[in-house]
């Protein structure tokens, strides 16, 4: 049995990453569990030119942020982990205080408590002393604060390379074998 990867998308900006990570993750034949929160559904608009049903389209199972009475709301449910893509302040300071107000929130409270890969791709810059004390906080709880920092030593020749060379490092966290980018294999 091929255990699914729930992936959150919060309405910071970079909604790409998201998106791509739902890609990567249907034509790896690995089965997703999606929440959007609604800001993401509003980036979604102002970000791209992407249709909400083709999203969607892209996970096995769509849940509602609303819904905390979804099977991912509790820790018998079986994952690989969870990928939140990308990940806002605001997610990011729920998620450290365990204030779990709609199925994201609770999705990844869920995941760390069980021990479970929760990988947080944190989109704001610059930081101050409230973001690094907030990442500290989500770390110490067993998070993985995972940055979109592109990597020049792939030659990415496009926004999407830069893109898939973040989901990359996502899906290797998670232990999913891939061939999105190359690896370094010395100079």
């Amino acid at each position: 049995m091929v255990l699914p990867v729930i992936v959150g998308i919060s309405g910071a900006t970079g909604i790409a990453y998201g998106v791509e990570l739902l890609r990567a993750l249907q034509q790896l034949q690995q089965p997703a569990h999606l929440i959007l929160t609604e800001m993401a559904i509003r980036t979604l608009k102002l970000e791209t030119d992407y249709a909400l049903e083709d999203v969607r389209a892209l996970a096995h199972t769509v849940h509602s942020c609303r819904d905390l009475a979804a099977p991912i709301a509790s820790g018998s449910f079986r994952c690989r982990g969870m990928v939140v893509a990308p990940c806002s302040v605001k997610t990011l300071s729920a998620i450290a205080n365990g204030f779990s107000q709609n199925l994201l929130l609770r999705a990844a409270d869920v995941t760390m408590k069980e021990r479970r890969p929760l990988i947080l791709v944190f989109r704001e810059t610059p930081l101050h002393l409230g973001h690094l004390r907030l990442m500290t906080q989500v770390t110490e709880c067993g998070a993985i604060v995972q940055p979109p920092m592109p990597a020049f030593y792939t030659r990415p020749q496009t926004v999407m390379d830069i893109v898939h060379q973040t989901i990359a490092r996502s899906l290797d966290l998670l232990g999913i074998d891939h061939d999105l980018v190359p690896r370094w294999s010395g100079p």
